[in-house]
């Protein structure tokens, strides 16, 4: 026999519910989403490095912009809370091959960079898979993506015929080194074992 529904089972919404997808914060990262591929065309089609540095920065600094709006009018949802980091994700593996065939970053620096963006995807794609909750970023996390969002697009704009153009390749080097230290840690102390935790 079926067991009884709970009044938590009754009341509970649906995981994707309109309500719960149709909401200002995921409009806001759906804007960033769409974004994405201007900055290619920007880089590639119309060659404008520069352009493009400022339209990735834009892309990255917007980034709290869609959960401050979820907390502050209670919109906050399981939907977003997997939207979010998936279009961040999307945002590197677009961004930085893309900039690596420009020219204007290392291979080795891109390869850090993604190699824990699709260890980090993998684990997340695990726990949906077998029907449990996105873990919840950490502020460890949030803060080294947060610096390599700025790293990234100022290793273009260094590249590019910016009048500031030196002081961004210092600035760049000065945001990776430790928005890489907060991203493998946050991967590798406190992702892994969380995902460890709700496996069993």
């Amino acid at each position: 026999m079926p067991e009884p529904q709970t009044d938590a089972d009754i009341d509970a919404p649906p995981l994707f519910s309109r309500e719960s997808i149709l909401t200002w914060p995921n409009l806001i990262t759906l804007i960033r989403l769409l974004c994405i591929p201007v900055f290619v065309w920007l880089l590639f089609s119309r060659e404008n490095r520069a352009a493009a540095a400022w339209l990735l920065g834009a892309i990255g600094s917007t980034d709290w912009v869609d959960g401050w709006v979820a907390r502050r009018f209670d919109q906050m949802s399981e939907f977003g809370r997997l939207f979010d980091p998936t279009v961040d994700r999307l945002m590197f593996l677009v961004a930085i091959p893309s900039i690596v065939i420009d020219g204007s970053m290392a291979l080795w620096l891109a390869v850090l960079i993604l190699a824990r963006e699709v260890a980090l995807a993998i684990i997340a794609l695990n726990l949906q898979a077998k029907g449990i909750p996105a873990m919840d970023v950490t502020w460890e996390g949030k803060t080294g993506a947060f610096l390599l969002m700025f790293a990234v697009p100022m290793f273009l704009g260094a590249n590019s015929t910016l009048s500031y153009a030196p002081i961004l390749q210092w600035l760049a080097w000065i945001f990776v080194v430790p928005g890489l230290a907060y991203s493998w840690y946050s991967l590798l102390f406190q992702y892994v074992g969380e995902a460890r935790n709700r496996l069993r």
